[in-house]
């Protein structure tokens, strides 16, 4: 294996292993930044030392035992600087240094879910907890993290490093938490949970329209949240999203790995256990009492998507009286821009246009591509080709995935065939 093909099976292994890697860390050191830290050496040491000696056949077992020994390593050191300290007379306690291996074989429960929790503290401002837990466990960088949520990337990366600081200055348990903290806490954690889904659904940026890994972990940790806290219904709302928008996976990427959109999808390939997994839990969310929140509606919205057994089938007015009734409960630009979409599809692309072009003045919307991929697909449909040729250019030039990015220069190219000569 060549140099450049091993740094890029380091790199896949750390995208696939990482956010493994700091949550055990730091149960064991109990410090989110430090396990960062500790988790971040050992990919600098698998950089240096794969290339010559291979990548290993267990490559995420290697890298957590290169980090518990730096681990080791480093609080040994400090043990022997608070020994000197007492010697000196400065009557400092002597540092204890856990048992790293028997941490490594408890039964501790799951390290991903502590980690969630333990980013989504109190002590730590909103937007904080959803960035530091997007970064630690889904692996993100603060780019992917700042266009997530249309903010400046200085930002995103000052709140995670305060994050971390907070953290460890406040002494934050790695622990689930119980009774009515768990209650409080909850909201913050199923929207980080549902932005690394997303981010695995429509990878950002990169060469892939997806990355299923991140799909995954997501679905393990709101299933495990469901089992969790049980009498939630926006938790199985959340569930039920996610299992719904998952069964498409398969169908929403051609032969070549290109983009294949919603109406154009091989309704045969998408995964029926899933769906059956999905409306079963909005089945469960909807039993249960209390008010029917964000992620149950939209998880009502996937439903019409799933149980339409082809695209002509499909209940556009039901999703645009849900995405009306979305809008009300969390008022957003984004919410907006997809109730267009709907009303364009149930009323006709006119309609959708109406509620789209005011957007365009929106400051939160300015480099957000999907508003020009809407407003071209809309434009296109009433015929005005010249315009949605310059829509679709525009929101090519603002995607950073390579994938979306030439299905929208295609559709550019598709509106410029179309054109009179």
């Amino acid at each position: 294996m060549t140099a450049s093909n091993t740094q890029a099976a380091v790199h896949a292994v750390w995208r696939i292993e990482s956010a493994r890697l700091i949550a055990g860390l730091a149960r064991m050191v109990r410090d989110v930044g430090q396990a960062e830290e500790l988790a971040q050496d050992a990919l600098v040491a698998a950089l240096e030392k794969w290339p010559v000696s291979g990548v290993p056949d267990n490559p995420g077992a290697w890298l957590m035992a290169t980090a518990k020994r730096r681990a080791i390593d480093e609080m040994r050191r400090h043990k022997l600087l608070a020994r000197k300290h007492e010697e000196l007379g400065h009557g400092l306690e002597e540092a204890e240094v856990p048992d790293l291996d028997a941490a490594l074989d408890d039964d501790v429960g799951d390290d991903l879910l502590r980690l969630v929790f333990t980013s989504c503290h109190p002590v730590l401002s909103p937007e904080a907890r959803v960035a530091l837990t997007l970064r630690l466990l889904g692996g993100l960088t603060t780019e992917e993290i700042a266009r997530a949520f249309l903010v400046p990337e200085p930002t995103v990366a000052q709140r995670i490093v305060r994050a971390k600081r907070t953290l460890a200055e406040k002494r934050v348990p790695f622990e689930v938490p119980r009774g009515e903290e768990l209650a409080a806490r909850l909201s913050s954690v199923l929207e980080v949970v549902y932005l690394v889904f997303n981010e695995g659904y429509s990878a950002t940026a990169g060469d892939d329209w997806m990355r299923p890994e991140l799909c995954a972990d997501a679905l393990r940790l709101g299933r495990i949240l469901a089992e969790l806290v049980p009498r939630e219904p926006e938790v199985h709302g959340l569930v039920a999203l996610m299992e719904i928008q998952a069964s498409r996976s398969r169908a929403r990427v051609g032969p070549s790995g290109e983009p294949v959109l919603l109406l154009e999808q091989n309704r045969a390939l998408w995964d029926q256990l899933l769906i059956r997994r999905g409306l079963t839990a909005l089945e469960r969310a909807q039993k249960l009492e209390g008010m029917q929140g964000p992620y149950c509606v939209q998880a009502a919205i996937a439903a019409c998507h799933a149980r339409a057994r082809t695209a002509e089938e499909t209940d556009w007015r039901r999703i645009a009286e849900l995405y009306a009734l979305l809008a009300r409960l969390v008022p957003s630009p984004v919410v907006e821009l997809n109730r267009a979409v709907a009303l364009g599809m149930a009323f006709g692309p006119a309609a959708g246009l109406e509620l789209v072009d005011p957007l365009t003045t929106e400051p939160s919307l300015k480099h957000y591509h999907l508003l020009p991929s809407v407003r071209g697909d809309l434009l296109q449909k009433l015929g005005r080709l010249e315009e949605a040729r310059a829509e679709f250019e525009r929101a090519a030039s603002l995607t950073r995935n390579a994938r979306e990015q030439a299905l929208l220069l295609a559709r550019a190219e598709a509106c410029t065939r179309l054109l009179p000569s």
